[in-house]
């Protein structure tokens, strides 16, 4: 393809980059998205795996900034499936006319920042290049999936599968055996589709998962309506809550609670279903001892619902709950009482080796036809990273981040002037309603983009001070929680090697919020501006 020069070079073609183009175009920039995948949607492009829908509903997981898009798209499910949310991706990129700006097919590889011709240069992997004054980052927070080198991987006779690159034909596993590696969300998601389908299905689970019940169903039309009515009332309450998602916390403590009483608000959450659970009560993530009463409802009902006590036991998690993200399921405890499924706990001695005939633990070899690597992300830092991307005086971003990311707001990085992040390290993104996060970052980068048009500035980099601060008060707020005591994917602790360090905002969004529109209106308070 042609070389090209814009105003804002965007990477990514998922919620976050169709979003930056539309609003950059509605403001009179030249923006072109370049995108790995041959379609849009990101992370619902890529994760079609067997059961793969979204945790929060889907009459929220949607954009705002267009009342009648609101009102004319038509959910039909409590929780999104992948392909209906793949649809509303492309329903989007067609109706604004987005797809002519975005180049498919098109895996940037190196992004340098041009110090004398103050513009980032853009490599793709065809060798292709494309200038723009401002680079924007919109490549995801879960969007670099993670395989672990087990020893013998490439060995294995039959076929292998990532959930997060799953064949776009589907797969059939009827009549197979099937090992599945992990119990993350992807895998308890997938989990029960497969062993209906599976001769025999062998799960391999190094950390047990709390999960709560979808009570996914299709979507009440009149419920649809009321909300339709008055879809603005319900986006303001969002945006009030700590995780951006309209809902009804519980403030009350649980130690102020009767037993009794937790029992029956446990209950009623767990009736409910989805990630709300966790709003129970006002000090589940910020007390031990509160903490512990939601995790043992839970573990409660894992032995009600699997038979085998033996089973139910591996199946129950012994970590804080909400310190590893919650999962939503349907049927997942209950498919291990099918005869045809297995469970092989491997926390004490994990696999030995992928061998030719299947998958060795224990000192047992699992004879499998397919292996389903359901091992997550590389996530919040990995899809930059794999990224050459260099800074001024040629510094690159993951040598900075050696030691774990770096980043003011989540929305820049001190050394690399004229890059922007959407939802990157440092920002609330997984631990909010993502649609709303990625909204506020577009545009809170798209106005900054005008502002700086308006005064003839084409340079803005955050000061190594603010980056500093913002660091140190994310750990501090992170301290303050129960999420950062274990590890899980917001650390990095699955990735080995990498440094433990909580990665997203835990503030809440309405305080992050704040903190932007206040830095925005004291003229970008913590950059430097000009020369």
């Amino acid at each position: 393809m042609p070389d090209a020069d814009v105003d804002v070079a965007i990477v990514g073609a998922g919620f976050a980059g169709l979003y930056m183009l539309h609003r950059l175009r509605g403001m009179g920039f030249r923006a072109q998205v370049l995108e790995a995948g041959s379609g849009v949607g990101g992370t619902w492009y890529w994760n079609r795996y067997p059961g793969a829908r979204c945790d929060v509903e889907s009459i929220q997981y949607s954009y705002q900034f267009d009342d009648d898009l609101q009102q004319e798209w038509e959910w039909s499910e409590r929780y999104a499936t992948q392909p209906e949310l793949l649809r509303y991706a492309e329903h989007v990129a067609d109706r604004f006319d987005l797809r002519r700006d975005i180049r498919f097919d098109t895996r940037v590889a190196a992004a340098t920042f041009d110090e004398a011709g103050r513009r980032w240069v853009l490599e793709t992997e065809a060798g292709d290049r494309v200038t723009g004054t401002w680079c924007v980052m919109a490549t995801g927070c879960l969007s670099s999936f993670n395989t672990p080198d087990f020893p013998g991987r490439d060995s294995f006779d039959g076929a292998t599968y990532h959930t997060g690159r799953w064949p776009h034909e589907g797969v059939d596993f009827s009549g197979r055996r099937v090992a599945v590696i992990g119990t993350g969300s992807s895998a308890i998601q997938s989990i029960p589709i497969i062993a209906e389908q599976a001769e025999h299905l062998t799960v391999f689970q190094r950390t047990a998962n709390y999960t709560i019940p979808a009570h996914n169903t299709p979507l009440d039309p009149e419920a649809v309506r009321r909300v339709k009515a008055d879809y603005p009332a319900l986006r303001a309450w969002g945006k009030r809550m700590v995780n951006g998602i309209a809902f009804h916390p519980n403030p009350k403590p649980a130690g102020e609670a009767t037993a009794e009483e937790r029992r029956d608000v446990y209950e009623r959450r767990w009736a409910e279903g989805g990630l709300t659970f966790m709003a129970a009560f006002g000090d589940l993530m910020l007390d031990d001892e509160a903490n512990a009463t939601a995790a043992d409802f839970v573990r409660g009902k894992i032995r009600e619902i699997v038979t085998d006590p033996e089973t139910a036991g591996k199946l129950c998690p012994t970590n804080i709950i909400g310190c590893k993200r919650l999962c939503v399921d349907t049927g997942y405890y209950a498919t291990y009482n099918r005869p045809n499924v297995t469970l092989v706990d491997i926390s004490e001695a994990p696999i030995e080796a992928i061998t030719p005939a299947g998958v060795k633990a224990q000192g047992v070899e699992h004879a499998v036809d397919a292996i389903v690597f359901a091992t997550g992300f590389d996530a919040m830092t990995g899809a930059l990273t794999r990224i050459d991307i260099r800074g001024a005086g040629g510094v690159r971003l993951r040598d900075k981040w050696r030691d774990g990311p770096r980043s003011y707001l989540g929305l820049a990085v001190a050394g690399f002037p004229n890059l922007f992040t959407v939802t990157g390290p440092g920002s609330p993104s997984v631990l909010t309603n993502m649609l709303p996060s990625i909204e506020q970052h577009v545009e809170w980068i798209s106005d900054c983009f005008r502002y700086l048009r308006g005064r003839g500035i084409d340079r803005i980099e955050a000061t190594v001070t603010a980056e500093d601060d913002w660091v140190a008060h994310n750990a501090e707020v992170a301290g303050n929680t129960l999420r950062s005591t274990c590890s899980s994917w917001y650390v990095g602790a699955n990735v080995p090697g990498k440094p433990r360090v909580f990665m997203p905002y835990i503030g809440g969004f309405p305080a992050y919020v704040e903190r932007c529109d206040a830095i925005a209106a004291k003229g970008y308070e913590g950059f430097a501006l000009g020369a």
